[in-house]
């Protein structure tokens, strides 16, 4: 069996539009007729260009390889151009394309991919949430309403979930990290404390930023959350700062990985002292070298929260990897319509677990009609950047990197 076809669809989510504003999802087909899935997670070019960089990665380094060498694809595109380092537009190109290769090696065997990366470790996988608004939450005065997320943890936690993930914290910006001002700390406690109040101990709390603080800026906002006992502080800092201080100054475990790519980052940030790392699997290098990420982990004693701000198919591939993993924490979810029915409802989140998929390949069946249903027809990135500095007057209100035309 050889790679013969590459086939790619940019598709837009429709409003709510969480996941972003568009996912770039890859189609490979064998000689002898095997479909893979996978899909790109957002990088820093548009989906235009972006398709050119997948088109390329797969002619040069995998068209009329066999699917199951995939340490030799790999070794092909990080060494590419005399490179041998981590690239995040390259790497993310190979990351789709990879789990595709997953995926039609599982269908061919008739397997499941975790059965081929080490079998199954666990037959469910705890599941966490975004607060996203209810249907009579307006927006978006939602984004800075303790009251609101409140509401809307008590609801995820009655579907079952058993942690919720929040970020009031204000918007993440193009300047680099900065010191967070009074209003937005006094925020991020009314927040935890709102919403601890209304959960207990039913679910933890899972507190973002998007990297978006100095490092004594970082040390200030996690200091004051300590109270409220969140599991953990996810990005506290840009990815090529040093989170190492952060870690040893607050009392919560730190999470980062969403724009780390390859190995070579993510054993960087647990030698900072990182306890959680957070690979999106559609960007860190695929399932391969992420199944290496966790093993990297667990010298470290340290855990696995694949994270998912994408479609999906990248869904999917991180429940084959977290099925796969004894240093599994839980995997992010998310559960819109669309999200659904763009694998015909193979993936589900049930009492706050997802059951890991006993199909072959990453277990679900796309909906190739619905995805060329929706292109993505504006020219925004999939999550962008606030160019304004914060305010230092009032709370710094953030609808999110990828608000949807309505």
């Amino acid at each position: 069996m050889k790679l013969a076809d590459l086939d790619i669809i940019v598709t837009a989510p429709p409003a709510p539009g969480w996941g972003g504003r568009y996912w770039i999802l890859v189609k490979v087909t064998s000689d002898t007729g095997v479909v893979g899935w996978g899909e790109c997670y957002a990088s820093s070019i548009g989906p235009d260009a972006m398709e050119h960089v997948i088109r390329d990665v797969f002619g040069r380094h995998m068209a009329s390889e066999n699917p199951e060498n995939i340490e030799l694809m790999f070794r092909r595109v990080y060494s590419s151009g005399f490179t041998q380092r981590p690239d995040l537009t390259v790497i993310g190109a190979w990351s789709g394309l990879e789990m595709a290769c997953w995926d039609m090696v599982g269908k061919d065997r008739d397997r499941p991919v975790h059965a081929l990366i080490g079998g199954r470790m666990n037959d469910r996988i705890r599941a966490y949430t975004y607060l996203y608004p209810q249907s009579h939450h307006p927006l978006p005065a939602f984004w800075a309403d303790a009251d609101m997320a409140a509401e809307s943890a008590v609801a995820m936690v009655e579907k079952g979930y058993t942690a919720v993930k929040f970020d009031p914290a204000g918007p993440y910006t193009m300047r680099g990290g900065h010191m967070p001002s009074m209003h937005d700390i006094s925020t991020s406690v009314t927040f935890c404390k709102a919403i601890r109040d209304a959960v207990g101990n039913r679910a933890d709390l899972l507190f973002g930023t998007h990297g978006q603080f100095s490092t004594a800026g970082a040390i200030r906002m996690g200091q004051a959350l300590e109270p409220y006992s969140p599991l953990w502080y996810e990005e506290p800092t840009p990815p090529d700062a040093d989170m190492g201080r952060v870690c040893d100054a607050v009392r919560i475990p730190v999470a980062t990985g969403e724009r780390l790519t390859t190995k070579s980052e993510f054993a960087a940030a647990l030698r900072q002292g990182v306890q959680i790392l957070q690979p999106a699997l559609g960007r860190a290098g695929g399932i391969w070298e992420c199944k290496k990420i966790a093993a990297v982990a667990e010298t470290f004693n340290a855990q696995m929260a694949p994270h998912l701000y994408a479609g999906p198919i990248e869904w999917a591939a991180n429940i084959q990897l977290a099925a796969s993993i004894p240093n599994i924490l839980m995997a992010e979810t998310i559960e819109t319509s669309f999200h659904a029915a763009l694998v015909k409802n193979t993936l589900t989140v049930e009492g706050g677990y997802i059951p890991v998929p006993d199909a072959p390949g990453l277990g679900i069946e796309v909906d190739e009609a619905l995805a060329r249903a929706h292109p993505y027809t504006d020219d925004g990135l999939h999550l962008e950047m606030q160019s304004d500095p914060i305010g230092y007057h009032a709370v710094n209100n953030f609808a999110g990197g990828a608000p949807v035309k309505v």
